[in-house]
């Protein structure tokens, strides 16, 4: 098999690893020799963010700055779990290894697919095979809980298409999606906001999957628009502050002007 050269990462790996031994051993942090694997879970998700965000701005230096970040956590989780004698990162990176190449018997085998269907299906079939007779044998129980809620849609929506538990056709989709907007109307007619709120998420939760099919992951596409209008709205009191505008006393129809002008500018 090849592949680069895994050496060549291998003197910065181990200078960032005597880092971490540094801060965990004697006349070391003291903050750091308190940490927990759980106490480290909000600043991974923090710094995963972090990465995210740097990733989906195009920002490359951003993305080199806290993809060491979180390789520094991660490694930082991985040594106190082997000074607690529970498993090392060697251990850790072996099991993954073996499971990527047990997933892609197409390319570490002489497995052969006609689809990306049928490779998925393979996929879901091996993990249901690995996970027989554990906690993690029901189609959803790998779903991480703390998963936002509009990934974790996509997520279940992906899992069970890939089980056929789904529409026939997007057109069904379409069709539901209509009738979910109708029922959202009419609990908010009735001025029902519980029911309001169901079938709100209801909505959401099938446009999630409309969007699926047509290779749009909500989650991202959100996080585009979130940074498009912020973008935009930073531009528009940027443009009110050069024309001596005070932006908090402008009515909507100067804002909408100053929102069309942003907009054309783009």
């Amino acid at each position: 098999m090849s592949g680069r050269n895994t050496d060549a990462h291998a003197p910065a790996l181990k200078e960032l690893m005597d880092v971490i031994d540094a801060l965990l051993g004697p006349g070391g942090c003291p903050w750091d020799q308190e940490q927990t694997p759980e106490s480290m879970c909000d600043y991974l998700a923090e710094e995963a963010f972090e990465l995210i965000e740097g990733i989906r701005l195009g920002d490359k230096e951003e993305a080199r700055e806290e993809l060491g970040d979180v390789l520094f956590i991660l490694l930082f989780i991985a040594t106190l779990y082997e000074r607690e004698n529970a498993f090392t990162l060697t251990d850790s990176l072996k099991h993954c290894t073996a499971k990527m190449i047990r997933r892609h018997p197409h390319v570490f085998d002489d497995k052969t697919f006609g689809n990306i269907q049928e490779l998925w299906d393979n996929w879901e079939k091996t993990k249901r095979e690995e996970n027989k007779g554990t906690k993690r044998d029901g189609v959803f129980d790998s779903l991480p809980k703390g998963l936002p809620p509009l990934l974790k849609a996509y997520r279940i929506n992906s899992k069970a298409a890939r089980n056929g538990f789904t529409w026939k056709s997007d057109e069904d989709v379409e069709d539901c999606l209509r009738s979910e907007w109708s029922e959202w109307k009419e609990a908010m007619a009735s001025n029902d906001s519980a029911a309001a709120e169901q079938e709100f998420g209801d909505y959401l939760f099938t446009l999630v999957e409309l969007g699926r099919r047509k290779g749009i992951k909500a989650n991202a596409a959100l996080d585009f628009a979130n940074q498009k209008f912020l973008r935009r709205f930073g531009a528009m009191e940027t443009l009110a502050g050069e024309r001596g505008l005070n932006f908090s006393e402008l009515d909507l129809d100067a804002m909408n002007a100053l929102w069309d002008e942003v907009k054309s500018d783009e």
